[in-house]
């Protein structure tokens, strides 16, 4: 990423941590996205942002292009796990099955994961979903 990118970046990150929304992040993570590619975080948070404004379909594009960049990243496999159960779609047990073996292998994945997880609860407390990928990784 070059360092206006990374700065837009981190700005994103910063206003996501203080609550804002996706609505009004969305926007930022796609320009990013569109400008640096190659990026996986930046995909990584964008099927995120995707997945909490309930819409799963682009959150599915979005983790797919994460993983893609980095297969074995377990926030983007996650990602990838939640859209695919909310459009119905199959496949989902592989996604989990990478990100389990991630986070087994590695606690500071695993605390990020889990801090992922609780910031998906408080945000959509009764996220199904979520529940089943939290329960399977971590059963």
């Amino acid at each position: 990423m070059t360092e206006q990118v990374n700065d837009l970046f981190d700005i994103g990150l910063e206003r996501y941590k203080a609550g804002e929304g996706p609505d009004t992040l969305i926007p930022v993570f796609k320009e990013i996205c569109d400008r640096s590619p190659k990026t996986n975080a930046a995909w990584v948070c964008l099927s995120w942002l995707y997945l909490l404004d309930n819409n799963p379909s682009l959150a599915a594009k979005a983790a797919q292009k994460a993983v893609k960049l980095n297969p074995s990243d377990p926030q983007a496999r996650i990602n990838l796990a939640i859209a695919m159960l909310e459009t119905g779609k199959k496949g989902v047990r592989q996604h989990v099955e990478v990100a389990g073996r991630a986070i087994a292998l590695e606690a500071e994945l695993r605390e990020d994961v889990e801090e992922s997880i609780a910031d998906g609860f408080s945000r959509k407390p009764d996220w199904d979903s979520l529940t089943k990928v939290k329960n399977w990784l971590f059963a």
